[in-house]
């Protein structure tokens, strides 16, 4: 996800004159200045859901929203009921969901517990959300500070753009994983700290410890934190002027490395055979490797949700605006170029051996995130690029390449700390120099600074299933779905179910819903790719087309039988349909055709409080449990 950041003492330029200040004899006045400042951003940029946070979802990634919400609600199951955290069969009845191949943030989800519990899986999400926002600028400001820089503003002015670059502002669309960029400093400090003379059993545990909970929380982001570190730590090794520095440290790291695997693979044993060989697995990604890359040109682009965007200076070269992951902006591209160069110009042998892995570095990921083929100005050219030969190895197959550019964050974060460092400390003596560096850096930082996510009203809990009222209609841990049934664009009924599982006692499950999953609901024998959701049977998508195209479809015999038997499969005892149905961006979704379509297949339904409830087993009688 980043860059390991320089290596301290040996490899660092010598003093020169005039020396570096020393570090500030109050850092916690710097500390708390910087934490204040990070919440306060992060607040800003979550305020629409604060507002409001049981009515607002995030217009954006209403899907993503209900799936991490749905998480946080089990988390309060899997306590209560000794349940798998990394399986479920409250999803996706029949067969359930392998969660171990999904994003199941456990870690987030266990300690959040009591909040979820107390007051809901929606304020849990927007409490994580804004935790995450501020906690990656203020670790990356911390981690700054320990392994590169003294003064306070270089940590902190770097600190803010790594935890509101536009590509994390973009994915608190409704990732609690990828929102999540406290991660990859953490283990960057302890990838650091290996190196310590006597100390390798103690580092060695504490990084396997802090390998299995970023793994839990954002393994996409642990993957790409892992190659940059060994690109990084490769090519300052090689380096002649650190590279007896480095031989020297080699034993020491190869042991607690050692022992760092030893534990993480003991803790993640469990979680690892499920994600590759559990019931529900699957290789690759329900999306496109071929679609999600990232446009050349987006680089040069500003993102929708900041003050360059709200003067129109945005473009639509995301696939969505979850996934604007690079949108730097010329300014600050030509910024980052200038900087290298005047840092190389200025560092001695060491810090310029730091300097060309950072740059490798940075380099590596921006071809990745480009995908197998050369994307510019949304056309796809023929050009094959080297991720083509990566695109279907174990956990290449599963990441998407546009989400490396991620990393060019931590990359330009390291020069952003470097250059103000110099700045401060009045170590660039040209007056045209320094004031041309501080005018750059307003023009290109400006222009990111984050808007507020764009947020939408939601559905509210309905009466039938906040009281209680639906386990009169369905037996214990019975199947229960909501019209539409859930998906990504219309998750409702998904996240509803979060909530009585957040509440705890009875619970009843679901068909459907919004997750991935292998692509076909048979056995083959062989390990199949993935999917968004389950693969849709004829009834489900009657439903589906009705409420996102508004069809209403002229019903036969045929169709009814085929209804018989498609919530046979499932196991569905009852279906309601709610006075109001969510739709993703303010998408209109048509209730008027999706309760045509349910009183011609079902007949005529039952109010009961405030929906429209129809039975499908006749032996499940509506009696009081």
């Amino acid at each position: 996800m980043s860059v390991a950041a320089p290596a301290p003492a040996a490899s660092a330029d010598p003093p020169e004159t005039p020396a570096a200040p020393p570090r500030t004899r109050r850092p916690w006045r710097a500390h708390v200045t910087m934490g204040v400042v990070s919440v306060a951003l992060a607040v800003y940029v979550t305020s629409g859901l604060w507002s409001d946070p049981y009515r607002h979802v995030l217009s954006d990634n209403v899907g993503d929203q209900a799936f991490f919400e749905w998480l946080l609600g089990y988390g309060v199951y899997t306590l209560q009921h000794g349940s798998d955290p990394f399986f479920t069969e409250l999803l996706n009845a029949p067969l359930g969901v392998n969660l171990a191949a999904n994003t199941s943030i456990t870690v987030y989800t266990v300690l959040f517990s009591p909040l979820t519990h107390l007051a809901g899986p929606q304020l849990s999400f927007v409490t994580l959300l804004t935790l995450n926002l501020s906690g990656a600028a203020m670790v990356w400001y911390l981690f700054l500070r320990r392994w590169l820089v003294t003064s306070p503003l270089a940590a902190g002015v770097a600190g803010l753009f790594c935890g509101f670059a536009p590509g994390f502002v973009s994915h608190a669309n409704g990732h609690l994983n990828w929102s999540a960029g406290w991660v990859a400093p953490v283990v960057l400090w302890r990838v650091l700290k290996l190196r310590e003379e006597g100390r390798w059993l103690r580092n060695g545990l504490l990084l396997g410890v802090t390998l299995a909970v970023g793994f839990s929380i954002a393994a996409e982001g642990l993957f790409f934190t892992a190659i940059a570190s060994g690109v990084f730590l490769g090519v300052w090794s090689l380096a002649r002027p650190v590279r007896e520095e480095a031989k020297a440290a080699f034993t020491t790291v190869l042991r607690a490395l050692g022992v760092a695997a030893a534990v993480a693979g003991t803790l993640l044993s469990y979680p690892l055979y499920m994600h590759f060989a559990g019931p529900q697995s699957f290789s690759g990604t329900g999306f496109n490797q071929r679609y999600f890359v990232e446009d050349a040109a987006a680089y040069l682009s500003f993102p929708s949700r900041s003050l360059a965007g709200l003067l129109g200076l945005h473009s639509d070269l995301a696939p969505n605006r979850t996934e604007e992951t690079s949108f730097f902006g010329v300014p600050l591209l030509m910024l980052i170029v200038v900087v290298f160069v005047v840092l190389w110009r200025r560092a001695a042998p060491g810090r310029q051996a730091t300097l060309r892995a950072v740059g490798v570095t940075g380099l590596v990921f921006l071809v990745l995130s480009w995908g197998p083929r050369f994307n510019w100005m949304g056309a796809e050219l023929n050009i094959p690029l080297p991720y083509a030969l990566l695109a279907h190895l174990p956990l290449f197959d599963s990441a998407l390449p546009l989400r490396y550019a991620l990393a060019l964050v931590g990359v330009f974060g390291v020069l952003l700390a470097l250059i103000v460092q110099e700045l401060v400390s009045d170590r660039i003596t040209s007056v045209n120099l320094r004031t041309g560096l501080i005018s750059a850096l307003v023009v290109s930082l400006l222009p990111l600074v984050p808007l507020p996510l764009r947020i939408q009203e939601r559905a509210a809990e309905p009466d039938f299933i906040a009281d209680g009222t639906w386990q009169r209609y369905v037996s214990d841990n019975g199947v229960l779905t909501a019209l539409p049934f859930a998906l990504n664009v219309q998750a409702d009924g998904q996240r509803w179910q979060s909530y009585t599982m957040a509440r705890g006692g009875p619970q009843f499950r679901i068909p459907s819903g919004y997750f991935l999953g292998p692509q076909t609901t048979g056995e083959e024998g062989r390990k199949q790719i993935g999917r968004i959701g389950a693969p849709p049977l004829a009834t489900d998508w009657l439903f589906t087309r009705a409420a996102l195209y508004g069809y209403v479809t002229q019903l036969t015999d045929a169709d009814r039988e085929q209804a018989r038997s498609d919530f046979a499969y499932w196991g569905v005892e009852a279906v309601f349909l709610a006075e109001e149905i969510t739709g993703s961006d303010h998408m209109t979704l048509y209730r008027g055709a999706v309760e045509a379509t349910a009183r011609d297949l079902l007949g005529e339904p039952e109010q009961v409080d405030d929906v429209l409830v129809w039975r499908i087993r006749p032996g499940v009688d509506p009696v009081d449990r």
